[in-house]
């Protein structure tokens, strides 16, 4: 399902250029050869995303403050993709509604642990949703795959003792 997802904001470079039927969509996917397990649940997903309601924007207090994880939170969400979501909110890239919608989304993922690559892709697809500006940098590390022990790093960035 990530592959989809991917596929679809390199393809569609904004989501309303995006076909919003499902049926178009999904046809379109298969003809490019993704599985119709996949498609499915990358559409629900994609239902999730153009649905989901950005409430009201946090104070400038709101980004100073210190998110904690809920248990269930916590272990689906690898520490590393918390420490990367806890850097970005804390550096002003994103603001603290923005993760709260990348987190709801990222736990809508059928994985039993999100992982630091799939919280990027996660962010991407936000971002893609918002129509924001992404800097060629973060745009950069989002779209970078995750070599082995690289998630170590964001891990022991968050490890308080």
């Amino acid at each position: 399902m990530i592959d989809i997802l991917v596929y679809l904001f390199e393809t569609y470079g904004y989501a309303d250029a995006c076909p919003r039927e499902p049926d178009l969509l999904a046809r379109r996917l298969s003809a490019e050869g993704f599985e119709e397990a996949d498609i499915s649940s990358a559409l629900e997903w994609l239902s999730g995303l153009r649905g989901a309601v950005q409430g009201t924007q946090p104070s400038a207090a709101d980004n100073r403050s210190i998110r904690v994880f809920s248990d269930s939170e916590a272990a689906r969400l690898s520490v590393a993709s918390r420490g990367f979501l806890t850097f970005l909110c804390a550096s002003g890239v994103i603001n603290a509604a923005r993760r709260e919608r990348i987190i709801e989304r990222a736990l809508a993922l059928p994985s039993p642990e999100i992982s630091l690559s799939e919280i990027k892709v996660t962010m991407l697809m936000v971002l893609w949703q918002d129509k924001a500006e992404v800097d060629g940098l973060l745009l950069n590390e989002l779209m970078t795959e995750e070599v082995e022990g690289e998630e170590e790093v964001w891990g022991e960035a968050v490890l308080v003792h």
